[in-house]
């Protein structure tokens, strides 16, 4: 009981947010829930759903109750979803945490090329290098290609001392933070001695041909068209690849993202898989969820205002045109 209601009931306080009109009660062992029938029995499930996850050792928190009741409302088990371990690493199990995030997962598991598109939070590249550690110890691959454009977030930093390995690293920091919390640190370096794990940013993927590996491209909303061009082409025999990135979060002085562009190209192509994340499947605090969609209300509300402007602008034009014509069809004088 102590591990399905958390700490100071904090679970149980998340489990009344996901339903306002029901109330719950617990005394000892027992459960009681009333309130508006359809809410009660949408509660019960859900109680019974992370009763099979709590049996199952799974550690809840309040990000998994969460979206153990959205999964709910989609017809399917959470404990399906949210029970799939993909690594465990120094008593820590990482499974994916939302059914988007479930879907990510499978897609990986079956396509050559899967693209993950979503916003801050969703763990796209946290769960790809997930996989790629995965694959790397069942020797399904025999090493891991992690790749990041050097593309600073809306600053100049100059130039930057020391030896190249020094300038490129606070790019790929990200990566190696993963990769430090997925493996032993002390075995880290020696991975990366001896080439079996590397990471590298992406100006340096030219003429390469990358076989029996599996590659992950993070950020990739910063390379441009023929960045990612370059970069899909260096897929090799017996290769995995997983890109990753945000649309809406693009660096790049003139904004024509590779990634943007890529989702036309390749949309429909047999063995490549999008998939689309959304603030339903952020698992940092709740408020990146409601940043994410208050940015993407904002975004949409400038781009209509943008789109009427134009519409406005092109029907004026046309007017104009229309009153300064000269009046050909008008007969003439004789």
């Amino acid at each position: 009981m102590v591990r399905l209601l958390g700490a100071q009931d904090r679970l149980l306080t998340t489990l009344e947010k996901q339903y306002p009109l029901v109330d719950v009660h617990v005394r000892g062992n027992d459960i009681s829930i009333t309130g508006d029938p359809e809410q009660v029995e949408s509660a019960r499930r859900l109680v019974e759903e992370l009763l099979i996850m709590v049996r199952e050792g799974q550690d809840l928190s309040p990000v998994e109750v969460a979206s153990s009741a959205r999964i709910i409302e989609s017809g399917t088990r959470p404990a399906d979803v949210l029970g799939q371990v993909i690594l465990t690493t120094r008593g820590k199990a990482i499974r994916p945490k939302t059914l988007g995030q479930k879907q990510y997962i499978d897609a990986i598991d079956q396509n050559t090329i899967v693209f993950g598109i979503g916003p801050a939070g969703t763990g796209k590249t946290y769960l790809a290098m997930a996989k790629a550690v995965q694959a790397l110890q069942r020797k399904e691959v025999n090493r891991i290609i992690l790749s990041r454009p050097a593309i600073e977030a809306g600053e100049r930093l100059g130039y930057l001392p020391g030896t190249l390995t020094d300038k490129i690293d606070p790019y790929l920091r990200p990566l190696y933070d993963a990769l430090n919390e997925m493996l032993d640190p002390e075995l880290v370096p020696k991975l990366l001695a001896s080439g079996t794990i590397e990471v590298a940013p992406l100006a340096y993927m030219r003429g390469r041909t990358l076989n029996d590996s599996f590659i992950v491209l993070d950020e990739a909303q910063n390379t441009t068209p023929e960045q990612m061009k370059m970069f899909l082409t260096r897929l090799g025999f017996g290769s995995r690849m997983v890109i990753t990135g945000d649309i809406t979060q693009i660096d790049l002085p003139n904004a024509a993202s590779g990634l943007r562009l890529v989702t036309r190209v390749l949309d429909g192509i047999d063995d490549i898989h999008f998939t689309r994340l959304t603030s339903d499947d952020v698992v940092r605090h709740t408020l990146v969820g409601r940043i994410v969609d208050a940015y993407t209300e904002y975004d949409a509300r400038k781009q209509a205002d943008h789109f009427e402007r134009e519409q406005a602008r092109e029907f004026a034009n046309r007017a104009e045109r229309r009153a300064g014509a000269p009046r050909d069809h008008l007969p003439k004088r004789r």
